[in-house]
């Protein structure tokens, strides 16, 4: 059959199955792949071209690219729900309800973090960061905990080599920054923390602190709480009271545990105070002077206070959660509540 005829053929065929393919006779995939497919009879058209004397070669090439303009026209029209004349087709069912748009959260423990870094900030605390690798020195010495101090039995430590290893806590973050800084200094530094626990309810390998550093002329243990009160007032309300018990920390002394009434029960007791109406949320004091020694600070012209927390432990107190691996695992159906 010449190749005009067989052009004019397929022309016939491809209108009687686009008929098709509005009726729901044929599937519009199935119409596409016989005639534009790699292997279709359109393709097929232009394999005979070779056979074509170079007089007609020209005019049959036309033909043929006007046949596969027109069909690949004819589909698209197909697509956007119209036929030919300009009649709607509708492919989808309007009047089934709409897919829902899903939309992230901030995961609760950047909302609480932010909380507290805009409750200092107000106060006149500046942002300052440390290293979450970091020596030896910074993590313990320079803070009073020598080489063989007992309170290194009391932090598990990832080491990487002999004197580095992934930070306990934000404390050394004070002695980076005092070290760059001449004094007055008032900063909180927040940051990751890493060390080699069990993982259970209350614990994890890692897990959120912020520290806070005062130094200056005059600075008082009454300073000190009175910041403390404040801040707890922001955070958990201005009903909330706090009392401050002796304590010890290496690099502070005096030392200080902080508690709030329970949030929970107002301070009646219940089962997460374990009945005694307080639950202990931070640890201050007075910055030791062996720790303005070994960043170059005059303990007698200097003093300060300082105070650090766990960001987990507030998220967990403010929200009412209680294993604290929720905030790790990445359940949409946990995260979606904040």
């Amino acid at each position: 059959m010449p190749l005009t005829e067989q052009i004019n053929e397929i022309r016939n065929r491809f209108s009687e199955d686009a008929a098709g393919i509005s009726t729901g006779a044929l599937s519009f995939e199935d119409v596409r792949v016989k005639y534009l497919g790699r292997k279709g009879l359109v393709v097929g058209l232009f394999s005979q071209m070779d056979s074509v004397s170079s007089e007609d070669r020209p005019a049959l090439g036309s033909q043929l690219n006007s046949l596969k303009s027109e069909i690949s026209e004819q589909l698209e029209n197909h697509v956007a729900g119209s036929d030919d004349s300009g009649s709607a087709t509708l492919s989808i069912d309007c009047t089934l309800p709409g897919n829902p748009i899903l939309s992230g959260s901030i995961h609760p423990l950047t909302q609480v973090l932010n909380e507290i870094k805009s409750i200092f900030k107000q106060i006149g605390f500046s942002l300052a960061y440390g290293p979450e690798v970091d020596t030896d020195f910074y993590n313990f010495e320079a803070l009073n905990i020598s080489k063989h101090h007992p309170a290194r039995d009391m932090q598990d430590t990832f080491y990487l080599s002999p004197e580095t290893l992934l930070r306990t806590h934000t404390s050394g973050s004070q002695i980076h920054f005092m070290e760059d800084h001449e004094p007055p200094v008032r900063i909180i530094s927040p940051g990751r923390v890493y060390r080699n626990e069990d993982i259970s309810v209350r614990s994890y390998c890692l897990f959120h602190q912020i520290e806070g550093l005062y130094v200056d002329k005059t600075v008082t243990f009454a300073d000190l709480k009175g910041t403390l009160d404040y801040f707890a007032k922001q955070l958990y309300g201005k009903n909330v009271k706090t009392r401050f018990r002796p304590s010890y920390f290496p690099f502070t002394e005096p030392s200080a545990e902080m508690d709030v009434s329970c949030i929970f029960c107002k301070g009646k007791g219940c089962n997460i105070c374990k009945y005694a109406g307080w639950l202990e949320i931070l640890g201050c004091g007075m910055v030791d002077p062996e720790v303005f020694k070994s960043v170059g600070y005059d303990p007698e012209g200097w003093n300060g206070y300082a105070f650090g927390m766990g960001i987990e432990r507030m998220a967990m107190l403010k929200y009412g959660v209680k294993d604290i691996r929720m905030f790790y695992e990445g359940d949409v159906r946990f995260l979606d509540q904040f």
